[in-house]
């Protein structure tokens, strides 16, 4: 059995985390929350997203975020930015990666973002041209591969095809969701290994949610194949709208804890950790998700 000697972790909980969250964190709470993730370790952070506020209220504040946080301090901060609006908000407010995010699922697409696959990769085109001239990195989400609220089980073939159309578009990186959190192991692996025959293992992530309890088992499974980069959520913040139960991204806290324990290097500190995941959910009224802060905050 051969794991990765490092694993890099892409902590998404101040965007993807906090977009579905009912209460909307104070901007000074948000940044707050980043810098504690940063004095964790983390050194990849979704900072928001310049989307609609009308649709996504939650992240409508994200240049203001983006003013708060120090961006020479060798800390990468991409925000989601799936049209020329967005774009030029975000790069007037510094940006210096942008993320765009396609489905594998045909339903999904026209019930999430109202356009066909086909259609919300023409509309990602501009954005990527204007990435590439400006030398901003651009990062691309795959949503539903294991799954899909609407269709049910989705083909891998058509997930790999996705994917590879956002390479195309000269994306660095391509995380591949299960944004329902309804994969279970053999079926993460499988969906990997197909992906993985058009796209190299290195330009890959995983962003896997935890509705069933699963991530941290298929990610497991992943692992063996040699995938290095995972999103998580700090607090397992987030969760999918569309999918009932959802309970939010895997922790960061519980990943880092598996990784440890298989003596995988992610340079996060777990105590420091658990400290920037309460900054957030102090704000959010509800307790954290995290396993390990549970069980921390029941230590005697």
């Amino acid at each position: 059995m051969s794991f990765p000697r490092r694993v890099r972790i892409v902590e998404v909980g101040p965007r993807d985390g906090l977009q579905n969250e009912a209460r909307i964190l104070p901007t000074e709470r948000r940044i707050a929350l980043i810098q504690g993730l940063v004095q964790a370790g983390l050194t990849i952070i979704e900072a928001g997203s310049f989307v609609s506020p009308k649709w996504v209220p939650q992240m409508a504040d994200t240049a203001s975020v983006l003013a708060g946080l120090d961006l020479d301090a060798g800390i990468a901060y991409p925000v989601l930015a799936p049209n020329m609006k967005g774009y030029s908000e975000a790069r007037a407010a510094g940006a210096r990666e942008v993320a765009i995010f396609a489905a594998a699922s045909e339903s999904f697409s026209q019930r999430n973002i109202n356009c066909s696959i086909a259609e919300s990769l023409d509309r990602f085109r501009p954005v990527a041209e204007a990435a590439a001239q400006d030398g901003v990195r651009l990062r691309g989400y795959v949503s539903c591969v294991l799954g899909c609220p609407y269709e049910g089980d989705v083909p891998v073939s058509r997930v790999r095809d996705v994917s590879q159309a956002l390479m195309q578009l000269g994306c660095y990186e391509v995380s591949l969701g299960d944004t329902i959190g309804v994969g279970t192991p053999l079926k993460a692996r499988a969906m990997l290994q197909t992906v993985a025959e058009a796209i190299p293992m290195a330009a890959l992530a995983l962003h896997f949610h935890d509705t069933y309890g699963m991530a941290l088992a298929n990610i497991f499974a992943c692992l063996e194949l040699g995938v290095s980069v995972i999103d998580a959520a700090v607090g397992g913040l987030g969760g999918c709208p569309y999918a009932a139960g959802a309970s939010g991204n895997v922790s960061t806290e519980d990943l880092v804890t598996m990784l440890d324990g298989m003596g995988i290097e992610t340079g996060i500190d777990r105590e420091a950790l658990i400290a920037a995941g309460q900054i957030a959910v102090a704000g959010l009224g509800h307790p954290a998700r995290s396993k390990l802060a549970a069980a921390r905050a029941q230590a005697p």
